[in-house]
């Protein structure tokens, strides 16, 4: 059986790639980046033993992408988020972060 703490990274970690796979590749635009991040926020906070969601997309690389119609799709590499999660007496957070020197968005978690 799994401890509290192997069982919250277990949930953080399910939270993390959701939100991850689930949005990334969206058309977005300048316009809708704050409700975005909202919704992105909400949504995850539904889940199970989520205490805080947290996400921030970086307009800077956004606005670099934006194509002649106005819009581009959802990169990791925009994405800032991070996730709090209690499980009993465990708690954990997860964090996407955008690596510049791996050039990838990669995931931690702190205990």
């Amino acid at each position: 059986m799994a401890s509290d703490k192997e069982r919250a990274l277990f949930e953080v970690g399910i939270k993390l790639g959701a939100l991850y796979h689930q949005h990334v590749g969206m058309p977005i635009n300048l316009d809708m980046l704050d409700e975005l991040e909202r919704a992105i926020e909400k949504s995850v906070s539904l889940q199970p033993y989520v205490r805080s969601v947290k996400v921030s997309i970086d307009r800077e690389m956004v606005q670099k992408r934006l194509n002649e119609f106005g819009y581009c799709e959802l990169e990791g590499r925009m994405l800032d988020a991070e996730v709090e999660v209690q499980y009993k007496s465990a708690k954990v957070v997860g964090q996407i972060k955008y690596d510049e020197v791996r050039d990838y968005p990669m995931m931690f978690v702190e205990c």
